[in-house]
């Protein structure tokens, strides 16, 4: 079974006539009848019932067809994306739930515009960040490294062979809601907030903690609760005048104003960073992106 034969059984189908269909093919109708024959041979039924008339397709012809139209249009997207040329230069990144990481990538999208070009980004699991770049399904990962995390993170890196380039540094804040009993504070500790749910999103069933997104991973907290997404942590904030720990560089266009960034007193520091295929340059993207991340530096609060 060849991809002409198949390509000659539709078109057969579409014309409702061998003798129309040759001429459609620009070859003899003896040599379209014999290869269609020998594709009857090999599959062992009769996908046409041929008369004087036409052809009429048999019930098992008629699944046959459903499955070589499948094959057919299959390879012509193959063709038009990798021979023909036409496919769209794609760009995805995934990141930790950083605001300014998806506002950043917003401002490539607009600055690129959309025609030509095929984006993803995805806001998801330190361990789905990793596996995105090194299964090609990212080609930037947005991640933090700190004293705790660094070690064990350079190893999954070299061993998927990744790269982690350092952005900038910046200390640990208290991420919670502008009504919050402790939201007028200048400076928040860490006994402070024992009366609070810490939020902390969740890092599925092969988690640990040196893929915590949030700072202080190892500090046993009175109250935690584990969620999966941003817009999950804003409702608890607000329900539960819970707060969570991280940079401190947020997106109040994407995020909204009803929330509050106040300086962590025992804070760590922690270095924002992206990972990518070690070897492998990034594309005018890809560095486009970089750029726009670098900007948000000037957010970054150092003591």
């Amino acid at each position: 079974m060849t991809l002409q034969q198949l390509r000659y059984a539709v078109t057969i189908a579409d014309c409702g006539s061998i003798n129309e269909a040759a001429k459609r093919l620009f070859i003899s109708q003896p040599s379209l009848s014999g290869s269609v024959k020998e594709l009857e041979d090999e599959i062992g039924f009769d996908i046409y019932i041929r008369s004087n008339r036409g052809i009429v397709i048999t019930p098992e012809g008629e699944e046959f067809m459903s499955y070589a139209r499948q094959v057919l249009d299959q390879y012509t997207l193959l063709q038009d994306r990798f021979l023909n040329k036409t496919m769209r230069q794609k760009f995805g990144v995934s990141t930790q739930h950083y605001s300014f990481a998806v506002k950043a990538f917003i401002e490539v999208v607009n600055e690129y515009g959309m025609d030509n070009y095929e984006f993803a980004v995805h806001e998801t699991r330190t361990e789905e960040v990793i596996e995105n770049v090194r299964f090609f399904k990212s080609e930037v990962g947005v991640l933090y490294e700190n004293d705790f995390n660094r070690k064990v993170l350079e190893k999954i890196f070299n061993d998927n062979s990744l790269e982690f380039i350092p952005l900038f540094d910046c200390d640990t804040f208290v991420y919670l809601w502008s009504e919050h009993p402790l939201a007028s504070k200048e400076e928040i500790s860490i006994d402070e907030l024992a009366d609070y749910p810490c939020l902390a999103f969740d890092q599925g069933i092969h988690g640990s903690l040196f893929l915590a997104e949030e700072q202080l991973s190892t500090y046993e907290h009175k109250q935690l609760i584990r969620a999966n997404d941003r817009a999950t942590m804003f409702n608890l904030m607000i329900g539960l005048n819970g707060f969570t720990l991280c940079s401190g560089i947020i997106s109040e266009e994407l995020n909204g104003d009803a929330y509050k960034a106040i300086p962590l007193k025992e804070s760590e520091k922690m270095t924002i960073g992206y990972i990518k295929r070690k070897g492998i340059s990034l594309s005018n993207m890809g560095r486009l992106y970089v750029e726009k991340l670098s900007e948000y530096k000037k957010y970054a609060y150092n003591r």
